[in-house]
């Protein structure tokens, strides 16, 4: 079943509704996206020879062609490949080889950076078409194109992972996999009237071009911002322009639009749910977005290779409930989506119970069929029928998991392993403290060290023997930091995470 039948269906039970707003401009009803991305579908297989199961390389900032071109790819049976913006043009030339792209559009501010990627590339160059364009626009003369037969298992989307520790591979995810994420969305994580709309002041590339299915199930309105970006005046200005607003975000951004001071009660108003996940929330920070956004926030744990779908941890239990387990639940990434089985394993994949520290494994109709042309990395990460994540964590026994870091972040020093968030909680609460990243270096008597980066709060101050006091105070004392880095800003990729390989580098 192809996921472009959730436009068509919208399209016929609503199709006045307006659909797309750029900012607060009305661009298309639903009748009009349809067609829009039926006569796209047509002109990409009638003019440019596309053939199902062809790859199409969106690299485009956020703006409401992003929309069109997703479902214009999907409706022609075309697999759609997001590449996100900020990526150098040399990543941009891996995943167009990698990929085999047979078309690319870009929107003009991308276009130096596709330039420069093709001279790169190491196998045929993929015509470019300019977004807004004449040929682009030619694109639109054409008649409406039938919706695509394909199968559940063909392929839909091809995300290349963040790369944080290496190059990016494609994961492969089909029309079954966005479908149930989708419905995953709409059981668990929020719900959705044709009243609502999802802000995407995140990359289109990543989780909130994935949650415009669900909002397009629901028959609500995509909200791009007219900057294409997060801008946190602006953001606060569409919450206060439109009704029943979600949107995703990386922790970290929404740290930053707490700091920006700009929510205030009309954008409150319009506010109904921040989905927050791609990166370790901590527990004071999750308290203090709980001040100043309400009970509106929900949070999702997932990967590239199981978009949005392994946990939840929803709105109610953001909530003091009179069992003193708050921190504990903040502290966590929820308990495990109905759509996916879960269990955490042991070295040799066995099952391990509740409390033991191990590898999260995942399984579900959402779990990618595998990694782009890389038989062996998809062996691999699907060994024996479960998603390998390579995260650690450990389940409670009502069944929420708390992630400790990513098995190759822990630091094992003396032959005891150290959990960086561990030491990342406790030095974030000192008030001074912005961002912090803890990571291990190599030490010829220990085997490794525990270092700690730290960005502060503008005009405040920390001393290292203050942060050692903070620690002592609440973890032994080999877990704390041998050494602090103070940065002005922890480096981090271009969906938000903090790069610990650049800060390995730089602590030498």
């Amino acid at each position: 079943m192809n996921i472009a039948s959730l436009l068509s269906r919208a399209a016929t039970v609503t199709p006045g509704r307006t659909a797309v707003f750029e900012g607060t401009t009305p661009v298309w009803s639903y009748g009009e996206w349809a067609s829009l991305a039926a006569r796209l579908a047509a002109g990409l297989c009638g003019r440019h020879g596309l053939r199902a199961g062809d790859r199409v390389a969106l690299v485009m900032r956020n703006c409401p062609d992003y929309l069109a071109l997703l479902f214009a790819c999907w409706r022609a049976g075309l697999i759609c490949v997001p590449v996100n913006a900020k990526l150098h043009a040399r990543e941009v030339a891996h995943i167009l080889d990698d990929s085999g792209a047979a078309l690319v559009f870009v929107t003009a501010d991308l276009a130096g950076t596709v330039s420069e990627a093709l001279g790169f590339m190491q196998g045929r160059q993929p015509p470019v078409i300019a977004v807004g364009g004449k040929d682009h626009r030619a694109l639109m003369q054409s008649d409406e194109a039938a919706e695509s037969d394909v199968a559940a298992g063909d392929p839909a989307w091809l995300f290349y992972t963040s790369g944080t520790t290496g190059r990016s591979k494609g994961a492969v995810l089909s029309h079954r996999n966005l479908r149930a994420m989708t419905l995953g969305y709409l059981a668990e994580v929020d719900t959705v009237s044709p009243r609502d709309c999802i802000l995407h002041p995140a990359p289109l590339s990543h989780g909130s071009g994935l949650y415009a299915l669900p909002h397009v199930a629901g028959m609500a309105a995509q909200v791009v911002p007219e900057s294409g970006r997060f801008d946190p005046v602006e953001l606060a200005s569409l919450l206060r322009s439109h009704t029943g607003c979600a949107f995703f975000a990386a922790p970290t951004i929404v740290t930053r639009l707490m700091n920006a001071g700009v929510v205030d009660d009309a954008a409150r108003a319009g506010l109904k749910t921040i989905i927050y996940g791609g990166g370790p929330m901590y527990v004071e920070d999750s308290r203090r977005a709980l001040d100043v956004f309400g009970q509106r926030l929900v949070q999702i744990y997932g990967q590239g290779e199981s978009p949005m779908t392994i946990t939840v941890l929803p709105r109610g239990l953001h909530a003091e409930t009179g069992d003193g387990l708050l921190d504990h639940r903040l502290g966590s990434v929820g308990y495990p989506q109905a759509i996916v089985a879960l269990r955490i394993a042991g070295a040799d994949d066995e099952r391990l119970p509740a409390g033991q520290i191990g590898e999260v494994q995942v399984r579900g109709d959402s779990v990618m069929s595998g990694y782009w042309n890389n038989p062996e990395a998809t062996a691999a990460a699907l060994r024996g029928g479960w998603l390998h994540t390579g995260d650690l964590g450990s389940l409670d026994e009502h069944g929420l998991l708390t992630l400790k870091d990513r098995s190759k972040d822990v630091i094992i020093s003396g032959g005891v392993n150290i959990y960086p968030r561990e030491v990342e909680e406790v030095l974030l609460q000192h008030p001074a403290v912005s961002e912090v990243a803890v990571f291990g270096r190599r030490h010829p008597d220990w085997g490794e060290e525990v270092v700690a980066a730290v960005s502060l709060h503008a005009g405040a101050t920390a001393t290292p023997r203050e942060l050692d006091t903070l620690c002592e105070a609440h973890i032994a004392r080999f877990k704390k930091p041998k050494q602090y880095l103070f940065l002005d800003a922890l480096p981090k990729n271009s969906y938000g995470k903090i790069l610990k390989t650049e800060l390995r580098r730089q602590a030498g």
